[in-house]
């Protein structure tokens, strides 16, 4: 498990903050399209039909394009999760208390939450990044949650998610109330009524997710004429979880890792993203539509597909994982079926 460094260091060596990040956007590589025709040109080889195995080809050429290199492969895959605490859920916001994310971690370093289940599965790396999960950010409903300096160094701390050679990252989040502000984040950038955009999310009842919807309101008044900045909307409404899960993002994108993105927290903090660059999420996938209803809503403002649809809403990276079977699936297809001449098939007419 990894824990976050002191969140006051410097982001930026010249400038306000948040420049290395927006410098980092604009220089943002497009895809590999050499990889991308050499794909398309052995797909049409491959002993099938043409389009037989339909998504699984549009995820070997997703692959190529990114990994930037033919044949694709998935050899060293991982899911982060990024685990913060939140001020805003003393407002009643979450059926579990804020305690519950520092116990969490400790399933996690046990092995026993569902996601060690699914990593080991489909034999997944996985990493845990602590971010000060036992100093909550505070209440949005009246302040920030971060400073822009800490902001943008969490930002740069989640960076590092990339370290070690993978070449496939999940990013998924841990945090008691991230649904809060992942529906304050959303309501921020895409407009609408809270109501919009929160959920049950752990389980709260009818007069919970009224104090949700209540929450994101107060917030989105409190930060209003400051909010039409994606990134000040990140620091102001989001958590340090979303933070880091934003720069994990940005840093794949620079080293060529395609990313998974996981639910509806983890899709927030992608948006912010989106919302700076409509391309930055281009070497992105959704791994899953949550049962967070708000969670289709902002993947097809993203025009993002998801992968899966199983009516989950654990978090913890888990539905970004069990996506990672079928991208493996796509790109062991790819290179590993055969093509017509090999097999002595006959290829049509």
């Amino acid at each position: 498990m990894t824990r976050s460094p002191d969140a006051a260091r410097p982001a930026s060596a010249s400038g306000l903050p948040f420049d290395d990040i927006r410098a980092l956007l604009g220089r943002l590589p497009g895809p590999a399209v050499e990889a991308v025709a050499a794909v398309r040109a052995r797909e049409a080889e491959l002993v099938k039909p043409t389009g037989a195995l339909g998504r699984l080809e549009d995820i070997a050429e997703w692959l190529a394009a990114w990994q930037g290199k033919a044949p694709p492969r998935v050899a060293r895959p991982l899911v982060a999760i990024f685990a913060g605490a939140h001020g805003v859920t003393a407002k009643g916001v979450s059926a579990y208390p804020v305690e519950v994310t520092s116990q969490m971690l400790g399933a996690f370093s046990s092995g026993g939450a569902a996601i060690n289940q699914i990593c080991a599965s489909f034999d997944i790396g996985l990493k845990v990044f602590d971010l000060a999960s036992d100093r909550p950010t505070p209440d949005i409903t009246e302040r920030a949650a971060m400073s822009e300096q800490e902001c943008a160094a969490t930002m740069a701390y989640g960076m590092e998610a990339i370290a070690g050679g993978i070449d496939l990252l999940v990013v998924g989040e841990m945090g008691i109330g991230n649904t809060t502000v992942a529906a304050a984040i959303a309501c921020a950038l895409y407009g609408g009524e809270p109501e919009d955009w929160v959920g049950r999310g752990t389980g709260v009842d009818k007069a919970g997710l009224k104090r949700k919807a209540e929450a994101v309101r107060a917030a989105l008044e409190t930060h209003k004429g400051h909010l039409g900045d994606p990134l000040e909307a990140l620091r102001r409404l989001g958590g340090r979880e979303l933070a880091a899960i934003a720069g994990a993002i940005v840093a794949a994108r620079m080293e060529r890792v395609p990313v998974v993105i996981d639910g509806y927290v983890a899709t927030a903090a992608a948006s912010v993203l989106h919302a700076l660059d409509a391309s930055a999420l281009d070497h992105c996938v959704a791994g899953h539509r949550s049962a967070e209803a708000a969670h289709g809503r902002l993947l097809e403002r993203l025009e993002l597909k998801p992968l899966l649809d199983l009516g989950m809403r654990l978090g913890e990276g888990s539905g970004g994982a069990l996506a990672v079977a079928i991208i493996k699936a796509a790109a062991a297809c790819h290179s590993g079926m055969a093509t017509f001449s090999e097999a002595a098939v006959a290829n049509r007419a």
